[in-house]
């Protein structure tokens, strides 16, 4: 008898488009079709896409202008 093999794991499923939830395409991964990158690419471009963190404080004392020194 030959010897067994072992059993291989399943391939793991891929991760579903981002935007609609469809199965990814190699050509346009992470997501399903050129549409749906689009649509992402329009958010980041929006500014849809916002990392939440404390507001910049402007500074108080900016230094003088070159023409006001003089």
């Amino acid at each position: 008898m030959a010897p067994e093999e072992p059993a291989k794991p399943a391939a793991p499923a891929g991760k579903p488009c981002p935007i609609c939830r469809k199965p990814a395409v190699q050509r346009f991964k992470p997501f399903c079709s050129a549409r749906c990158a689009d649509i992402d690419l329009g958010r980041w471009l929006k500014g849809s896409y916002v990392i939440p963190g404390e507001p910049v404080e402007e500074i108080a004392e900016q230094p003088p202008r070159r023409d006001e020194e003089e």
